[in-house]
């Protein structure tokens, strides 16, 4: 939990009291240009993200596996350094670290279209073709890790401290930025697509042209934020008791005795130690373990459905369906939090991904003998749990928010798209493993089960936080009422237990 701010302590009056600044603060504009800096840098990653894939595909066609090669190492780049990055946001300035982050972004995929329109139409597969296939896999992973620096600085750092700081609704800021991500998830890979279909060369040159144009707008407007908000400026607070003390003696033991390669070991592993202990560790995991899936529409599902029958346009009309739910999530989430709560929300809407889910499987393999039904019913339950999805996301989100430590956000955040990254690479090995179009319900499988254990790693997350999973206080008292003679005795939970220990004292 971050601590207030000696502004906020130090007023008497009710309304909120900033201190004398050169600017007047105006709340609308700040936001506006933290929105716009936000949205240009998720639509140009989504923009190359999906086109790198169509683009590879001309290259070399008749083949996944240069595709499918390609997004392996870019999410393994981002699994392995991810809590280096987090790092860098924890110990580095803010605003230095996201203008690298754009920077390194931009730089990253200017230089890779200009390798794949070298590529494209250029049949012959020699070492050249495969040296420069290299170079744009090793763009690709610079890409990714910038973008996640980007994502991780911006989302779970300077939100709360913007928040904070403008007395503005936190649960609504995640809100707006998760719906920019998901209209840019929609409409940028459509107008990609559309694109390409005329010319992959134009395709490739105007997502260079976007990606140098959007570069200075989103330098300076992000600038602008960081100036007009003082607090972003300042160190973040080290929590010193949280670091561990060694004694002087067994320190001079150690440093004579152990190598200093196993010192080094134990600092890399500090941020992992430290996400464990973190009272959020369950719920992030959870979060992370719905990664592991097929049941979504990207490459690997978006692949089966063709292969079964489906055109281009079914599954545009299918994806646009699925991000309209998305977005209605964006909306509800933040209504159901405000009524019931964070951890309350969040086990609603895990449980709704379950439900949907499950549903979706237990038709489809009902239906495995007539394909284009089988399909048909599990876009139907995967489009049903994007709602459960994206207000479970936003749950988590705010609960991580409320329990990293400031002084650890970033490596927290960054471990945590790490541990997704990771889980995605799983999703890409099963398919890569059962990769004909009959062996799909075991990956499909494989999911459900992952969806499943997140569930249950969430509730194991919502009984440690609250002492009880469900209010059967209530019900019991229902049942009790109901049936007359029959009588149960009511255990207190743990914060009833603990006022009562108050009231003794």
């Amino acid at each position: 939990m971050m601590t207030p701010s000696p502004r906020s302590s130090t007023s008497a009056s009710p309304e909120p009291h900033y201190p004398a600044s050169p600017l007047a603060r105006p709340t609308r504009p700040l936001l506006w240009r933290l929105y716009v800096s936000h949205t240009l840098s998720t639509w140009n990653a989504r923009s190359f993200e999906f086109g790198a894939v169509i683009f590879l595909a001309a290259v070399f066609p008749g083949t996944l596996f240069f595709a499918s090669c390609y997004a392996l190492f870019r999410s393994a780049a981002a699994a392995a350094l991810g809590s280096w990055i987090g790092n860098q946001v924890d110990h580095k300035n803010r605003l230095h670290v996201v203008r690298q982050s754009i920077v390194w972004q931009r730089l990253s995929v200017a230089a890779s279209c200009l390798i794949l329109v070298y590529m494209v139409g250029n049949h012959e597969k020699g070492v050249i073709m495969y040296a420069r296939f290299f170079a744009s896999v090793l763009l690709a992973c610079v890409e990714k890790l910038a973008f996640v620096a980007n994502t991780v600085s911006v989302e779970r750092d300077w939100i709360i401290v913007v928040s904070d700081s403008l007395k503005a609704d936190r649960q609504e800021l995640n809100s707006v930025m998760r719906r920019i991500d998901l209209v840019c998830k929609l409409i940028a890979p459509v107008g990609i697509g559309l694109l390409d279909g005329y010319s992959t060369k134009v395709a490739i040159w105007v997502v260079f042209a976007q990606n140098a144009i959007s570069v200075l707008i989103e330098y300076f407007a992000i600038a602008q934020v960081y100036t007009s908000i003082p607090e972003l400026g300042r160190g973040k607070e080290t929590n010193h008791a949280e670091t561990p003390t060694i004694d002087p003696q067994q320190q001079s033991v150690a440093s004579s005795s152990s190598p200093r390669s196993i010192i080094n070991i134990a600092a890399h592993l500090q941020p992992w130690k430290d996400y464990i202990r973190n009272p959020a560790f369950l719920a992030s995991l959870s979060l992370s373990l719905l990664y592991l899936t097929v049941l979504s529409f990207a490459s690997q599902m978006t692949t089966y459905l063709l292969t079964l029958g489906f055109t281009s346009t079914h599954v545009s009309i299918m994806r646009l369906v699925s991000v309209v739910l998305e977005l209605s999530a964006t909306v509800a989430a933040p209504w159901l939090m405000n009524k019931i709560g964070a951890v309350r929300t969040g086990l609603w809407f895990i449980n709704e991904q379950v439900l949907s889910i499950a549903l979706a499987i237990g038709l489809y393999l009902m239906t495995n003998n007539k394909p284009m039904l089988a399909g048909g019913v599990l876009v139907l339950g995967v489009c049903l749990s994007r709602l459960g999805l994206w207000g479970f996301d936003l749950s988590v989100q705010f609960l991580v928010q409320e329990d990293a430590p400031e002084s650890t956000r970033g490596s927290f955040s960054a471990i945590e798209m790490s541990l997704q990254n990771f889980f995605e690479l799983l999703s890409f090995a099963t398919t890569m493993v059962f990769w004909r179009p009959d062996e799909f319900w075991i990956p499909v499988l494989v999911s459900g089960a992952a969806v499943a254990l997140s569930a249950a790693l969430f509730a194991a997350f919502v009984r440690g936080k609250r002492g009880h999973l469900l209010h059967t206080d209530r019900c019991l008292k229902r049942m009790g009422k109901s049936v007359g003679k029959v009588r149960y005795r009511v255990l207190p939970t743990i914060e009833e237990e603990v006022e009562m220990d108050d009231v003794v004292r």
